[in-house]
């Protein structure tokens, strides 16, 4: 064998070899980095039983609390989630959360990227929108 051939061998060795870890480990690839922080993807048995699961709950299981607070008024790493139904109704939250990119021009979020340096608002758009409508009216039920 060639040194090109060894080396061909080796990777696709290692290939399979990642792959099947990442398979046994259950995580799914395409997570947005910003997500590295305790969020992690659904699992088909997450997503049924998150259809019951209130508001308040799924803003847990989604890790809101990890960069907004434990009492989402927010902290050095994201602005607070209180007061929310000053900018958003219901149907508008719901696409800021499936789709935050989509709002960085507003004003307030050219403030946000200033003060929040370094940090994304992951999206949910792969989320069920009835979870999205939950904590949406969990949200916007903070005052």
């Amino acid at each position: 064998m060639t040194k090109t051939q060894i080396w061909s061998a080796a990777f696709l060795g290692i290939f399979v070899i990642l792959f099947f870890l990442q398979k046994l480990a259950g995580t799914e690839y395409g997570s947005s980095p910003s997500m590295g922080m305790g969020e992690s993807q659904s699992q088909p048995n997450e997503t049924m039983a998150s259809s019951n699961a209130t508001g308040e709950v799924l803003a847990k299981q989604f890790n809101c609390i990890t960069c907004h607070g434990v009492d989402l008024k927010g902290t050095n790493m994201a602005p607070a989630l209180v007061g929310l139904s000053a900018f958003y109704d219901r149907d508008k939250l719901i696409n800021y959360l499936r789709s935050p990119n989509d709002y960085m021009e507003q004003d307030r979020f050219k403030e946000y990227k200033g003060k929040f340096k370094n940090i994304v608002m992951p999206a949910y758009g792969n989320k069920d929108v009835k979870d999205l409508g939950k904590i949406a009216d969990y949200l916007l039920g903070l005052n």
